[in-house]
């Protein structure tokens, strides 16, 4: 995993603990929310007002990501006040998902961090500092068929703004990674969870391991179903170093959202990490 972490920023994980009746569960209920009308996801304020799609900076197809999410924060899918409509059993299978991934995430994020000499867990020097339950993020992401799939994309090409993310994809394929400056398919496994190093896993190693840009190409014939979960530590967490020198300057992970959302504003695009370099 080490290895991968440090070639290719990408891997894919087995035996993992992760039911597959439960992604199936999963795969089902996200079919039954996206296939309710566009304004009941778009004003209803279901999970939480957390339905995003496309992408509100685009000036052209190319820069449009032909997708829909809800991007939920993991307190508000047990809390009382979240919406889910008439999707009684979504609440139940979302948290269910989100607690296997987290397990996912803490064991490859530990043993990542054990292979640069770090402690992973039991001290206040632990990696993961500041992750749990109630920082990271789950994302539900529909990929609808794209009648204009040669000149767009289902996601534009990004990198992730966390310490890690677990994905589980469907087979339809399309999740692509830049390596050696061209692009690579991520090629779909029944039984395997996706595993990408994020930005700030990328500075806390000092670039040992590699946060590196994907996208997802568009489909003209077959709609694209994923789940993704996202490791984040809390807002006003340091993100740190496994150890000195960093080529980074002090941040937490609160002045790292806020950076990348001024680079998105001012510029359209996102910057990221060299803004934090020395």
């Amino acid at each position: 995993m080490a290895r991968a972490a440090s070639e290719w920023g990408f891997f894919q994980v087995v035996n993992h603990g992760v039911g597959r009746e439960l992604l199936e569960e999963m795969r089902r209920e996200q079919t039954r929310l996206f296939r309710l009308p566009f304004g009941t996801k778009d004003k209803a304020g279901l999970l939480n007002g957390s339905y995003r799609w496309g992408n509100p900076t685009a000036t052209s197809l190319g820069q449009l990501s032909w997708s829909e999410s809800f991007h939920v924060p993991l307190p508000s899918i047990s809390r009382e006040d979240c919406d889910y409509g008439k999707l009684s059993t979504l609440r139940g299978v979302m948290q269910e998902v989100a607690d296997a991934m987290l397990r996912v995430a803490d064991t490859v994020a530990g043993t990542l961090a054990e292979n640069l000499g770090h402690e992973a867990g039991g001290s206040e020097s632990a990696f993961p500092a500041g992750c749990d339950g109630t920082t990271c993020f789950l994302r539900l992401n529909r990929y609808p068929a794209c009648p204009f799939a040669a000149d767009s994309l289902g996601m534009v090409p990004h990198t992730d703004s966390d310490f890690l993310t677990i994905l589980c994809q469907d087979q339809v394929g399309g999740l692509q990674l830049i390596k050696d400056s061209r692009w690579v398919a991520v090629k779909p496994h029944a039984d395997a969870l996706i595993v990408n190093v994020g930005d700030l896993f990328q500075a806390w190693s000092n670039n040992r391991y590699k946060s590196v840009e994907h996208k997802v190409v568009a489909n003209s014939k077959a709609e694209r179903f994923s789940v993704a979960y996202f490791l984040c530590p809390s807002s006003d967490s340091s993100v740190g170093t496994c150890g000195e020198p960093s080529p980074y300057k002090p941040f937490t992970f609160g002045e790292y959202r806020r950076s990348v959302h001024d680079d998105v504003e001012r510029t359209g695009k996102k910057i990221g990490l060299p803004n934090f370099l020395k």
